[in-house]
């Protein structure tokens, strides 16, 4: 008679087995266009390795974990304060009170197999360790969101597995307020309450609730205004109101403000640096002594530098550059434009604050020049869209897609999911990537990582297939180096001295260089 011990063996031994057959199978049916491997049904945790709460603070983590459900969750080490439900994977509590470094690993088992995944969370001053990555309205709805819109965003980024790569945010842009003056009966009324607290509009019954759904999921909600009498959409701001705002935004439950200047140019003058940081100081020091964490998301569009000033006045973003989906393409989309000027700031970017140059624009979207006009289908090409993603993650960008969420489909997904894209954005070192060339031609860009590899966009800017190349002089290295495919989840073999690949028209390909030697974040069994 064999063992119960030996059933077991032969069990797993099957199971692997098949999976690794499933695997082989899905990826041999995905469409040529398509990059990124489908994900396989045991787990595999995803998402940042490291993530930062103050102390005494509401704490809230989804662990992103791809793989079949059910699934079940466990963490070692995890403090005291805080619970973590088995069934969803989902932490919740309070953050230490004592500052310092507390590492966990999180585990994850499903009848396919088991993982396990290191996270530091780190209770202290500064929140925003990595990019923050999300979805944000603006892109689809304009003014026209509601909070039914926002529920099936929420909705949609768990049934998507949006959410087990990472993405957490869903922020609500302009429009949720009321109007100044407005005789529309779903925007218009007082625009605050006898005590001079902010009112939603109509669309928007009761923000408390919202926000306790979107949690529930496990995610986390962001809402919009301005330093200016008005939001850009003429709807109310925080003008004169800054601390009661401040006080409701985190009364209601939001973990993330985005402040747009929009017309507080009307009172103050804000060609002058002093002027222009004021408003971003003060709310910056309102929401660090609110008794929850609310990431700060300065929007002024790089006016004054603000790359050499976020952080200091509480930034955890801020724009760089104006509205993307406003920016005019010329012999290549106007994505470039606003990712090349965003490129040259690699120095500002760290953990805590980052580089932003707005949303991801692909899958359905609406048209910015004509708000009213219905959503559309991205008309950049595949190989545009990964460049997209590459030059977005290589310059450690927050990744908020602003497309359609009810109408994903999955050519999106798989440039929105890679696990080892968004690894290299959310990488702990808090890097941007420097420009290693920039020509009419090409772009080569290489970010650092913590294990001491180096990611490296190789672009092409031209309409016709090129070769693409980056020397070990110009990113300072030395030896052999072990190339890693990174869209496609595959090693390309040993380097040395250089590498060059054909690169599509508009297109990239995005590589991680690791010393022959050294340990790296990539496991062992992705590099045989």
């Amino acid at each position: 008679m064999f063992s119960a011990k030996y059933h077991r063996r032969i069990g797993f031994l099957l199971a692997g087995l098949l999976t690794a057959f499933i695997a082989v199978l899905a990826q041999a049916q995905q469409p040529k266009d398509f990059r990124t491997p489908p994900a396989g049904p045991e787990p595999g945790i995803h998402g940042p390795r490291v993530y930062g709460v103050r102390p005494g603070h509401p704490f809230l983590y989804r662990i992103p974990c791809t793989g079949a459900r059910p699934m079940r969750f466990s963490a070692r080490d995890l403090p005291a304060t805080l619970q973590l439900d088995p069934n969803t994977g989902v932490i919740t509590g309070m953050a230490p009170a004592k500052p310092g470094k507390y590492s966990v690993v999180l585990q994850a088992r499903n009848h396919h197999g088991k993982t396990r995944r290191s996270l530091t969370i780190v209770v202290g001053q500064t929140i925003g360790l990595t990019p923050q990555m999300g979805w944000n309205d603006w892109y689809t709805y304009y003014g026209h969101i509601s909070d039914t819109d926002v529920r099936t965003a929420a909705r949609a980024m768990i049934d998507s597995g949006m959410a087990d790569y990472g993405y957490q945010f869903i922020d609500i842009d302009d429009c949720w307020a009321r109007k100044p003056n407005s005789n529309d009966p779903q925007t218009g009324g007082p625009v605050r309450d006898a005590q001079g607290r902010i009112l939603p509009n109509s669309r928007f019954p009761d923000m408390s609730a919202l926000t306790a759904y979107i949690h529930s999921l496990g995610l986390k909600a962001g809402i919009y205004s301005s330093p200016g009498p008005l939001t850009c959409a003429r709807y109310e701001g925080s003008y004169q109101h800054e601390q009661q705002d401040a006080a409701q935004f985190a009364q209601w439950g939001f973990d993330l403000l985005k402040y747009d200047l929009c017309s507080y140019s009307h009172v103050a003058n804000t060609s002058q640096l002093a002027e222009l940081q004021k408003p971003y100081r003060l709310m910056g020091g309102l929401l660090q002594h609110a008794d929850r964490d609310v990431v700060l998301n300065m929007c002024e569009y790089g006016k004054g530098d603000v790359w050499q000033w976020g952080k200091q006045v509480g930034g955890n973003s801020w724009r760089t550059t104006g509205d993307l989906g406003l920016e005019r393409g010329n012999s290549l989309p106007g994505f470039y434009r606003i990712g090349l000027a965003n490129a040259e700031l690699s120095e500002y970017a760290q953990p805590g604050g980052w580089n932003d140059p707005d949303y991801i624009l692909i899958g359905m979207v609406g048209n910015a020049r004509n708000q009213n006009a219905p959503a559309r289908h991205t008309t950049l090409t595949p190989d545009e869209q990964y460049s997209y993603m590459s030059m977005w993650s290589l310059m450690a960008s927050p990744l908020f897609f602003s497309g359609d969420m009810s109408k994903l489909d999955p050519f999106t997904l798989n440039v929105l999911c890679n696990p080892e894209v968004i690894d290299i954005d959310q990488d702990t070192l808090g890097r941007q990537a420097r420009i290693l060339r920039k020509t009419a031609q090409d772009l080569v860009l290489a970010k650092p990582l913590q294990d001491g590899s180096l990611a490296v966009g190789l672009f092409n800017l031209t309409e016709a297939p090129r070769t693409v190349s980056i020397s070990w002089q110009d990113a300072q290295l030395t030896g052999a180096q072990r190339v890693r495919d990174v869209w496609r989840e595959r090693n390309l073999g040993t380097a040395r001295g250089s590498f060059s690949r054909t690169v599509a028209a508009h297109g990239v390909e995005l590589v991680r260089l690791i010393p022959r030697h050294a340990k790296t974040g990539v496991s062992s069994a992705q590099l045989q």
